[in-house]
């Protein structure tokens, strides 16, 4: 059950968050500013490359290197292919997890390494394994740490990730925000020198000034009525997330929105776009989990019985109505089932800042949602 009580105080949700995500949400536009300089400070704004590399590779555990990769990939386009290379191991730990370069990897190609942690001796041998083969590595993980020291011996380009002091102190989360754009940061300054992709000094401040502005108007001590981020957690509360995003930016957001919400509030939640979305969840809406499915849910005992989950369709798009557009179709379809409908569209930009508006907003729901659901 969520205590919708503590969405509307500071003083309980701060008491509440042992994992620092509220201030990981609010200082991420710090965060893109401080990693911008780290890159700097790297050498990355001085790159002079002879062209374009022929693939993009990037390895690392868990939801950062995972959601890295798909932003990446989608800005890019297909002029330069970004695949991750997921790893193999018998558990989810440092120690454990290995990773391989494919066998057509070579001085062509780019390897860029990203990780909150920088102790995984997988990460080591695979920077290793590339300098062999003389592929160019890249590597952002925590300063002074196992890592740094293969990157720099291999003669790979290493960038320290920007963190705040309470990092020390409190354990990682893949899914927080301040650890996407700690890592994310440096890999677009790269990938824009190089030429993959479009990002930039001036649209990453633009980035972190569009972040800043979501804290300021999704922060905690913003009424809920008022509040687009607290407004989503209540309206998700018991229910089952059904995630649909229209334009190409926004399929990464609602698919990280997905992730943040199993990883930090055990929520459930299914992904898809328009309009395949339509006849993919089609189903899903005409059954027992659709809104109308139960017609004795109205007499149910509010207090005895548990809450019935019902479906809850929320549309992300990165462009404004108008053109072609499968949004209307997705409204109504469903309403037929009595699905209600959620809606969050950024304000106008470059396609860096709604990614970033969109990214913003659905980390400071999955926060609240998961802050508030363990009251």
């Amino acid at each position: 059950m969520l205590d919708e009580s503590l969405l509307d105080s500071p003083e309980g949700l701060a008491e509440a968050d042992h994992r620092g995500l509220l201030r990981g949400a609010a200082e991420a536009g710090a965060r893109v500013r401080t990693a911008a300089r780290h890159s700097t400070e790297a050498g990355i704004n001085d790159l002079k490359p002879d062209g374009r590399p022929r693939a993009v590779l990037i390895a690392g555990p868990g939801a950062a290197a995972t959601h890295a990769a798909d932003l990446l990939g989608t800005l890019a386009g297909a002029g330069s292919p970004v695949t991750r290379l997921a790893p193999t191991g018998v558990a989810p730990a440092a120690g454990a997890l290995r990773w391989e370069l494919p066998g057509w990897v070579g001085s062509v190609d780019l390897l860029l390494i990203t990780t909150p942690d920088g102790t995984e001796p997988g990460l080591s041998l695979l920077a290793d394994q590339a300098y062999r083969r003389g592929c160019a590595v890249v590597a952002v993980a925590p300063g002074r740490s196992p890592l740094a020291d293969a990157v720099n011996g291999s003669h790979g380009l290493f960038v320290p990730m920007a963190t705040a002091p309470y990092d020390q102190d409190e354990p990682f989360t893949a899914s927080a925000p301040g650890v996407l754009w700690a890592l994310l940061t440096p890999l677009l300054a790269l990938l824009d020198r190089t030429g993959v992709l479009t990002a930039p000094p001036d649209a990453l401040g633009k980035v972190a000034d569009r972040l800043d502005r979501v804290a300021e108007f999704c922060g905690p001590a913003i009424a809920t009525y008022s509040n687009p981020a607290k407004t989503l957690a209540a309206e998700l509360a018991d229910a089952l997330p059904i995630v649909w995003t229209e334009g190409t930016s926004a399929g990464p957001a609602g698919r990280r929105f997905a992730a943040a919400l199993a990883e930090l509030s055990g929520t459930p939640a299914v992904v898809a776009e328009l309009p395949e979305a339509l006849a993919a969840h089609s189903a899903l809406l005409a059954g027992p989990l659709a809104a109308s499915a139960d017609p004795d849910d109205f007499f149910r005992d509010r207090v005895e019985d548990p809450p019935a989950l019902h479906a809850r369709v929320v549309l992300l798009r990165d462009r404004p109505i108008g053109g072609l557009t499968a949004a209307p179709g997705a409204r109504d379809l469903a309403l037929s089932h009595d699905t209600p409908i959620s809606e969050l569209e950024p304000e106008a930009g470059g396609e860096l800042e709604t990614l970033a508006e969109l990214i913003a907003i659905t980390d400071f729901a999955a926060v609240y949602l998961a802050l508030a659901s363990r009251a």
